[in-house]
């Protein structure tokens, strides 16, 4: 088993700073992209319908992370990116096929609505992924809710398969978690 610390994960990640919502959407992806790097987890990051994740991946980039753009035949690159691995798929279910073969869990950060709608068809694939949650300002509270009062009742060890956390130290300790549960 690799250290806490450092490690090879593979996660695909959902997330968008486009749109209505939480004004510090890109610094939380930041924070992210730079706690994943550290930790030394392979970072898949979605992007179609022109929506690019783009704090997340530079600031992932600029601490050492190795990070996957998996995308649609629409997205063009910001130059800043250029240097950025792409994989581009055009079907989307393949992209929801290809994200799922290629992770160990889905992480889903507070965002639009596009992301969790991308997040919704990556699950409902078929995919047998853990989706791990950043709760942050209760985004996810609806979800964990549902978690709560039906999955418990109804699905045995549901929280192998999906768990919320509240600080993105939490978020990496979670996938770490799930992905030793599921070995």
């Amino acid at each position: 088993m690799a250290s806490p610390t450092q490690t090879s994960i593979s996660v695909a990640i959902f997330a968008s700073d486009k749109g209505p919502g939480d004004p510090e959407r890109a610094s939380l992806m930041g924070e992210v992209g730079r706690v994943f790097a550290r930790k030394g987890a392979r970072m898949l990051c979605l992007a179609e319908n022109g929506i690019i994740p783009v704090p997340l991946i530079t600031a992932a980039r600029t601490a050492g992370g190795a990070v996957e753009i998996v995308a649609d035949a629409s997205i063009v690159l910001p130059q800043a990116l250029a240097d950025v691995p792409i994989t581009i798929v055009p079907d989307k279910a393949e992209r929801q096929t290809y994200l799922a073969a290629q992770s160990a869990a889905f992480v889903v950060l507070p965002g639009s609505l596009a992301s969790v709608s991308a997040l919704f068809g990556a699950w409902a694939s078929g995919a047998s992924r853990p989706v791990v949650m950043l709760n942050r300002h209760r985004a996810f509270e609806v979800v964990r809710g549902f978690a709560a009062d039906v999955l418990a009742a109804s699905v045995p060890h549901h929280d192998r398969n999906i768990q919320f956390a509240d600080t993105v130290e939490d978020l990496w300790n979670k996938v770490l978690w799930v992905f030793e549960q599921r070995g």
